[in-house]
């Protein structure tokens, strides 16, 4: 698997997110479809930090997934918190083309798969907020 093959399979993923952070009302984005489940805002948090964690391991660090989502203080409210996705997914883009495609693959599939599903999550308050997700559109 080459790079640009994985660099646009990531990023296909990263534009359809990026389009439910930037298309859902600002004032749902603390929506929870149940208590349970985190609010939309704490879907994108969530996958920002690790997209992040992602990014670092790529590039060879450590990172520490204590946290497991950006902080609601320093990321609260949409503008924010949509940039910092947006940002996520370049983030790991830039350190897939500096990595080899074979070393970099299981890691990005595997991330590619994390996201999915958060991806389905984002769906389901969409349609319960009445709203059609961009791509179903």
């Amino acid at each position: 698997m080459s790079t640009d093959v994985l660099i646009a399979r990531w990023t296909e993923g990263g534009d359809k997110i990026a389009s439910l952070a930037d298309e859902f009302p600002a004032e749902r984005y603390d929506f929870s479809p149940a208590p349970e489940v985190r609010t939309f805002a704490a879907q994108l948090r969530h996958v920002a930090f690790w997209n992040h964690h992602l990014a670092a391991t790529l590039r060879g660090e450590r990172p520490d997934g204590a946290a497991d989502e950006l902080s609601a203080a320093g990321f609260a409210g949409k503008p924010a918190i949509a940039a910092a996705v947006r940002e996520s997914f370049a983030a790991v883009a830039a350190a897939i083309a500096a990595s080899e495609a074979e070393s970099a693959a299981g890691n990005v599939i595997s991330f590619i798969g994390h996201n999915a599903e958060h991806y389905g999550q984002m769906v389901i308050s969409f349609r319960l907020s009445g709203l059609v997700p961009p791509a179903s559109r």
